[in-house]
């Protein structure tokens, strides 16, 4: 039997490629006639995550992986935007395309591509066959990119140029005004709003967008995704790999264990990401603010970059010259600081009761699947509007303040003090508040949603059948 192949393009960030490879892995145990290859395209410098996670990767008869080969970019502070680098790879992606429809036991019936491989859509079309999406990130922010996108088109105002008597923007995506100063930089940037310009353009002409969503946590956002002149959108999140490694498990085992002997929801978790770090004083009032609060906590430290354009966060060499003075004794017997943590792992544990995180989309989502009720810590990319979808919109987290000024991607940020973070902190922890039973109610949903006839099965059924239907 001919089978229906489909080939994803992922982005090569670790918070790209989990997410697409795990969706690709529930298309064909949804449907015995799909089969997929993704074309994997390395890191564009060393990244020890992504090649790891790449070469733990197998393929199996109906679900195939193909890594390019690339030159490796020296690290320097003008590193091209992704979606630069990941359009100059064209060629090699059409060649291994080209193989892949030699075989007769395939019939290519579409692309699916990463959001910052959305340029792939041009090879689409050379082969004859539609373009879908994945995005990674939320309904919201999708709706806010095409919102900017369409303004600035149309000539009504350009969100890098806004003059300063502009407080508030209104987005269809959300219920209320969104802070002009709460923007991301990514969006307000002059030297980066172009390349997001065109990227909005270029979803615009999908054939479908699928979005790691859950039509329940986002329906404002998804409303708008009804109109005529845009791609249909599948909400058919969430898309989370819970499984943990034997390595990771091992490396975690002391740290987990802890956990185990803890009561419940009575540890604060702080984990920010692979990209975020902090500097020495930014580490001390956060020291000061949970010895403070007196709550039990596991906190995943790591060392601010100098440029984190071209180099990843590290561990500090000496706590002890880091932390206030005697912290690490005073707190011994219910804190624990640690490097690199198992995130999934220890969300899952009984005794997490709050998430301090950067609001990376994937960790949100993590935290909400385990009832794990949140404190936004934006850093960088579009975290800013995580943070504020999850905090004004929908009740699932805490802010420790309404705005943080900078980003991490331009190594600017201000200094948040040791009492804003406590009094978020002692505000996550309570046991009866709303936010927590906000979370826990949204926990359930989201595994609902999973279930055959919840909404993101509904959604991915009706992404399958709109790829085969006109399969003979």
């Amino acid at each position: 039997m001919t089978k229906i192949e489909l080939v994803f393009i992922p982005s090569p960030g670790i918070g790209h490629l989990r997410p697409t490879v795990k969706l690709a892995k529930q298309l064909i145990t949804r449907d015995d006639r799909l089969s997929i290859t993704l074309i994997i395209i390395p890191p564009r410098n060393d990244a020890g995550d992504v090649t790891a996670y790449i070469s733990s990767l197998t393929s199996q008869d109906r679900l195939r992986y193909e890594s390019i080969s690339v030159v490796k970019q020296q690290p320097t502070a003008d590193l091209e935007p992704s979606q630069v680098y990941i359009e100059r790879q064209k060629s090699k992606v059409r060649d291994s395309v080209a193989s892949i429809i030699q075989d007769p036991t395939r019939k290519l019936e579409g692309f699916v591509v990463d959001m910052f491989c959305s340029s792939m859509i041009d090879l689409a079309e050379e082969f004859g066959v539609p373009c879908y999406m994945v995005y990674t990130s939320n309904a919201t922010f999708l709706g806010i990119m095409l919102h900017v996108q369409q303004m600035y088109d149309e000539k009504k105002y350009d969100v890098s140029d806004l003059d300063e008597s502009v407080e508030e923007l209104v987005f269809p995506c959300l219920t209320r005004p969104y802070p002009v100063k709460c923007l991301p930089h990514i969006l307000r940037a002059k030297e980066w709003s172009p390349f997001f310009y065109t990227l909005a353009r270029s979803f615009r002409k999908m054939k479908g967008i699928l979005v790691n969503t859950v039509a329940e946590l986002e329906p404002q956002a998804l409303k708008m995704f009804t109109s005529c002149d845009l791609p249909q959108v599948y909400p058919v999140g969430p898309v989370l790999n819970l499984e943990n490694g034997s390595d990771e498990e091992e490396k975690g085992s002391e740290m987990l264990r802890w956990l185990d002997e803890q009561p419940d929801k009575s540890v604060l978790f702080l984990c920010f990401g692979s990209m975020g770090g902090f500097t020495e004083e930014q580490t001390r009032e956060l020291a000061v603010a949970l010895e403070l609060s007196g709550h039990r906590f596991l906190w995943s430290l790591r060392r601010a970059s100098l440029d984190i354009r071209t180099e990843r966060p590290g561990d500090f060499t000496d706590l002890e010259k880091v932390l206030p003075e005697g912290f690490l004794d005073r707190t011994l017997d219910r804190g624990k600081v640690i490097g690199w943590a198992p995130q999934v792992a220890v969300l899952a544990k009984p005794a997490i009761g709050g998430f301090v995180t950067h609001c990376g989309w994937n960790s949100m989502l993590e935290s909400l699947w385990f009832g794990v009720p949140m404190v936004a810590w934006p850093l960088y990319a579009e975290q800013k509007v995580n943070a504020f979808e999850m905090v004004e919109e929908l009740g699932l987290a805490v802010e420790i303040r309404r705005y943080f000024k900078g980003d991490l991607m331009i190594g600017e940020m201000e200094i948040v003090e040791a009492e804003d973070i406590e009094r978020a902190i002692r505000i996550v922890m309570e046991q009866d508040s709303d936010v927590r039973k906000n979370v826990t109610e949204m926990a359930e949903k989201c595994r609902v949603a999973l279930t055959d006839g919840g909404s993101s099965h509904v959604a991915l059924q009706k992404f399958i059948q709109d790829v085969t239907k006109n399969v003979a």
